[in-house]
């Protein structure tokens, strides 16, 4: 998704793994950007040695800008950038999701905003040291927001927050996140840390978009243009190599396969009414499956299915691609897995975690683990697709993204 926003708007930037942090490749950068995604897996990835890499890079002058779990990874609870904590999940509402209001101050990230309507989608909240400047507060949560999977129009009209947060068992009233510290501003040593619980980068946010803009203006002084996490300079990219590009034939044999299994699995759940799409990237699942790993195995496959039609036979890497056959399996077992789920729902009250069937939690055990932020075969077969699909995205991105395939960027 920051993937997408950033090169839709334009932005310079690199991409570059924790492995490439870890061996000081921040060196010479101004910003970097850690987007959405879990805090505690991106802690892992990096390592100590990564951590410490990136507070050298900000201590030294880099500016970090950071969106939800990327804005989490830079608190107390993680490296400590900032001196910030997250709010305990029993404090929080924990499954807000889509448009709100923002009350802003005043600072250059706003210039030029339409309005202040903005998208947020499972945040944190923090709790904040009076030595951080918040540039923004939650303000009213709009009609088409979920909280868990309870729109929140259609509650406050007809519903009782009082009385589903007694069966949910959690926080779900929006009104609880007014007034809570949404974007935040401070220093760690000489550089300057931007921490967002709003995702700037949602698909179609026109003022998303803006401040993606304003962002790396405030930030990245000028001529001082590389940026980690954010597109490298168009210009410098070199028309695509003739005889470069995957036949049809590549892409059916490869890629076309998994494609379609991660499609049947994604059309079996909405035909279960178990979920449906929010926007091009994500899904709004119903309580008791667990949908984000869905979505995300989804649009990691379909992006490969779209960049590899044109992409050069280099990356088809045998091995590779023999590991992604898991693909077929996990669908099919995630299939048995949410038509269980969803008969199970008629009979008890089950959650992603929790449910007394054996046969569901020895599935859910083997596919995504008991960890909330996923393990298993998935994080297995995750890793696996984000290997490659980096893979070809630096390929893509030296070859000229924009003049290999005009159709598919405009489609973005």
């Amino acid at each position: 998704m920051a993937y997408k926003a950033l090169e839709v708007n334009g932005l310079a930037f690199d991409l570059l793994r924790s492995e490439d942090i870890r061996q000081g490749s921040l060196t010479g950068y101004g910003l970097l950007f850690v987007p959405g995604g879990w805090a505690s897996n991106k802690m892992k990835a990096l390592g100590d040695a990564g951590i410490e890499e990136i507070r050298r890079f900000v201590r030294g002058g880099g500016s970090y800008v950071g969106f939800c779990g990327g804005a989490g990874l830079s608190t107390l609870d993680g490296i400590g950038l900032l001196p910030i904590k997250r709010r305990p999940t029993k404090e929080r509402v924990p499954s807000f999701s889509g448009p709100i209001l923002l009350n802003t101050s005043q600072h250059p990230i706003w210039e030029g905003i339409a309005g202040r309507r903005f998208h947020a989608w499972w945040p944190s909240q923090f709790v904040v040291d009076r030595d951080v400047s918040v540039l923004a507060t939650y303000g009213k949560a709009l009609p088409e927001s979920f909280s868990s999977d309870l729109n929140v129009g259609d509650t406050e009209t007809h519903g009782d927050w009082a009385a589903l947060e007694r069966t949910y068992q959690i926080n779900l009233d929006p009104r609880r996140l007014l007034n809570e510290p949404a974007v935040v501003e401070g220093r760690f040593g000489s550089g300057k840390v931007l921490l967002s619980l709003v995702h700037f980068d949602t698909p179609d946010d026109l003022n998303g978009a803006m401040v993606l803009k304003n962002l790396w203006r405030y930030l990245l002084k000028a001529g001082a243009m590389r940026a980690e996490g954010t597109i490298g300079d168009s210009s410098a990219r070199s028309a695509p190599s003739p005889g470069r590009h995957a036949s049809e034939g590549d892409r059916t044999a490869f890629i076309a396969p998994l494609e379609s299994a991660v499609a049947d699995l994604i059309d079996l759940g909405q035909r279960n009414f178990l979920w449906f799409w929010r926007n091009p990237l994500l899904l709004q699942w119903r309580r008791g499956v667990r949908g984000l790993e869905y979505c995300t195995l989804y649009s990691m496959v379909k992006e490969l299915a779209n960049l590899m039609a044109f992409q050069g036979r280099g990356v088809h890497a045998a091995g590779t691609f023999g590991k992604l056959e898991r693909v077929r399996d996990f669908a099919d077992k995630a299939k048995q897995l949410l038509v269980r789920e969803r008969y199970a729902m008629q009979n008890a009250h089950i959650t992603y975690e929790r449910c007394d069937d054996p046969e569901i939690q020895a599935l859910r055990e083997e596919l995504f683990s008991r960890s909330k932020s996923h393990g298993g075969l998935f994080k297995e077969i995750l890793d696996d697709l984000d290997l490659l699909l980096y893979d070809v995205l630096i390929c893509y991105r030296r070859e000229g993204y924009d003049e290999i395939n005009e159709d598919y960027l405009s489609g973005l």
